[in-house]
């Protein structure tokens, strides 16, 4: 992050916590101000995933399925693991699914190269492979999140690199890519509190699902707390600003991959293509947040993101 980067969060947050990054078997642990934040599984069925998310507060904001059974929460998806990011057609399989058999992909661990610790951040740096079902390397990603956080705000900073290692082609469908599932009273659905807005102003899944915006975000209440998650698109995302597989049962991601079934229209192609040797560098923001979208100031948080 930039030196301007810096002051602007530091605007932001004036009571950055100490951020604390502690390496495990197969995991890697996050605490800010000595509170649990979440922990990074490095060597999950099918992928690397983050879970749980919490707030400022310490409630928390993704489903606990698949991983842990809680009274109340419902059990589809079960590939749905906390935060987490791949896409369901990469050279024909299936890297977003657990089930998809001989078409299964993987991102398996190569290494973690970095871990810090910190007064104003936390970092894990990592370098990830994306395996067909035969062994084959399609992808590598050198992937870094950093972690911040104040009193009232949680913020993970994404930042993947992909290699290709072959040709690789971004298949077109609404199955990805970078994605987190809400915990269950979040959902819009009924039986949930949540609602969606895009930087448009759009409302609920109608009108934010399949469109193009630059951020979205989901809140509601959990545990009687008013909490909200936003994700931002970096501007020099490819094919940003990104379309959104944002559905009212809970599942929040943006996918820039998914035009055919976002226009329903089978004519169109929004994949892409990659040339051995290409490199696609993909940039989030995640903003865990007390109240909603105009109270956490969302538009203006993304305009300066959006900046660095």
């Amino acid at each position: 992050m930039s030196f301007r980067g810096v002051l602007v969060l530091a605007a932001v947050l004036p009571l950055l916590g100490e951020v604390k990054v502690t390496q495990g078997e197969g995991r890697v642990d996050v605490e800010i101000d000595g509170k649990p934040f979440t922990t990074l599984y490095t060597d999950g069925p099918t992928k690397p995933y983050l879970h749980p998310l919490r707030a400022a507060s310490g409630v928390i904001v993704t489903r606990h399925f698949p991983m842990e059974n809680v009274p109340g929460e419902t059990h589809d998806h079960p590939h749905h693991r906390g935060l987490w990011f791949t896409h369901g057609n990469v050279n024909g399989f299936d890297f977003w699914d657990e089930g998809a058999k001989d078409k299964q992909g993987k991102v398996r661990l190569k290494g973690v190269t970095n871990l810090k610790s910190g007064g104003k951040e936390g970092k894990i740096s990592a370098v990830f492979e994306w395996v067909d079902p035969n062994g084959k390397v399609l992808l590598t990603e050198d992937r870094t999140m950093k972690f911040r956080g104040g009193d009232n705000v949680r913020i993970i900073d994404f930042d993947a690199s992909l290699r290709a290692e072959t040709k690789v082609r971004f298949g077109d469908t609404k199955e990805g890519t970078f994605a987190i599932r809400l915990a269950e009273s979040l959902k819009e659905a009924k039986g949930g509190t949540g609602r969606m807005v895009n930087a448009e102003g759009a409302e609920t899944e109608e009108q934010v699902w399949g469109k193009a915006s630059p951020w979205v975000d989901y809140s509601g209440e959990v545990k009687g707390e008013k909490v909200g998650i936003a994700i931002f698109d970096h501007p020099e995302n490819p094919k940003h600003p990104t379309f959104w597989h944002s559905r009212a049962y809970g599942l929040f991601a943006a996918n820039p991959f998914g035009e055919h079934d976002f226009f329903n229209d089978k004519t169109r192609d929004g994949g892409l293509t990659m040339e051995a040797g290409d490199i696609k560098r993909f940039r989030y923001r995640v903003v865990i947040h007390t109240g909603n979208a105009a109270t956490a100031n969302i538009a203006s948080l993304y305009e300066k993101y959006s900046k660095d």
